[in-house]
C-alpha cells in the first residue's frame, strides 16, 4: 500500500513538474535548484512558505496535476499490478526517488530504513545541500549496484 501511494505520489510530482517546467524551463530550473540549494533555507519553515508561496502563485497547475494524476495513476497501478513487487522494479523506483526526493531520504523510506531515512531528514533540516548530495551519491550506488547485491543488502 505504501510502495503505491509513493507511486502516486511521484506520478504528481512528475506531471506537476512538466507543467510548471514547461514554460519557461531553464528560468525555473535554475530557481528552483538555487532554492533548494540555498544558504536562506535554514529549517523545514522556510520550506514549508516556499511551498504555500509556489502554490499561491501556480494554483491551476497544481489543481490540473492533480486532475492529471488520477486517472494516469489508475492506468499505471492497473498495468503494472505484478511487476510492483518485484526487486528490479523497487531498485529502479528507488534510484528515481533518490535521484528526485532523496534530500528528504524518501528513497530509505520507500526501502524499509525508516532510521536513516529520519538521519536524512535531520541533515536536511540542519544543512540541506549534504543532504541533496546524499541523495544523489545513493542513486548512483543503486543504479551501478547490480540485483543480487540491491536485494541482500538494502531490502529490509
Amino acid at each position: 500500500m505504501l510502495k503505491n501511494l509513493i507511486l502516486i505520489v511521484a506520478i504528481f510530482v512528475a506531471i506537476l513538474l512538466a507543467l510548471t517546467f514547461g514554460e519557461a524551463v531553464f528560468h525555473d530550473i535554475f530557481a528552483w535548484v538555487s532554492a533548494i540549494t540555498g544558504v536562506l533555507i535554514r529549517n523545514f519553515g522556510d520550506l514549508f512558505t516556499l511551498l504555500a508561496d509556489y502554490l499561491h502563485a501556480h494554483t491551476s497547475k497544481v489543481l490540473i496535476a492533480i486532475v492529471l494524476t488520477v486517472p494516469a495513476s489508475l492506468w499505471v497501478l492497473r498495468s503494472r499490478r505484478g511487476e510492483l513487487g518485484h526487486p528490479a522494479t523497487q531498485r529502479r523506483i528507488a534510484i528515481l526517488l533518490a535521484l528526485f526526493l532523496g534530500w528528504l531520504g524518501v528513497h530509505r523510506f520507500y526501502l524499509g530504513q525508516v532510521g536513516w531515512g529520519v538521519v536524512l531528514l535531520v541533515i536536511a533540516w540542519v544543512f540541506l545541500p549534504l543532504a541533496a548530495v546524499i541523495g544523489l551519491i545513493d542513486a548512483i550506488r543503486y543504479l551501478f549496484m547490480d540485483e543480487e547485491t540491491f536485494t541482500t543488502t538494502q531490502l529490509s
